[in-house]
């Protein structure tokens, strides 16, 4: 049987426009619930997410097309669930935004998270709903489900 070794990616459309989609992809303190250090809206910041005693990772910004898409580099990374405690650093966190019609779709991969690695299970299971639901809640209402991560 072959390995499985493709990326984390997860779409969907939204009525949103691209902008309203991009605006609020860059506000990562209203749909990633967590602490968080430095700018999250400007190519070359670097960004500190921490969660609880469980997550930290630092993201650099490498790109932003306004409307388009957002690129981070994870520059370092301590996931405390998982022996290989870095398995993040060298990844990317990809956002691309497309009109399609009337609609707008999002597209989230995360470059360099595939099954073989420990933390796939855990980080897809939380990435799909963090994505899925409370940066789509924030995109559609103006409102994450930050709490309900908790």
């Amino acid at each position: 049987m072959k390995e499985q070794s493709t990326n984390f990616s997860i779409s969907y459309l939204v009525d949103q426009t691209p902008k309203e989609a991009f605006d609020a992809i860059n506000n990562v303190r209203g749909w990633w619930s967590g602490e968080f250090e430095g700018n999250t809206d400007k190519v070359g910041e670097e960004f500190i997410y921490r969660y609880k005693d469980i997550h930290y990772s630092k993201q650099k910004i490498t790109e932003l097309v306004p409307g388009k898409k957002v690129v981070w580099l994870v520059v370092d990374s301590q996931l405390n669930f998982i022996k290989e405690k870095n398995e993040w650093n060298g990844t990317k966190i990809i956002f691309e935004i497309v009109k399609k019609g009337d609609k707008t779709q999002i597209h989230f991969t995360h470059v360099g998270l595939v099954s073989k690695h420990e933390c796939y299970d855990a980080c897809s299971g939380a990435w799909s709903f963090i994505i899925k639901n409370s940066l789509r809640s924030l995109i559609t209402t103006g409102k994450g489900q930050l709490d309900e991560l908790e």
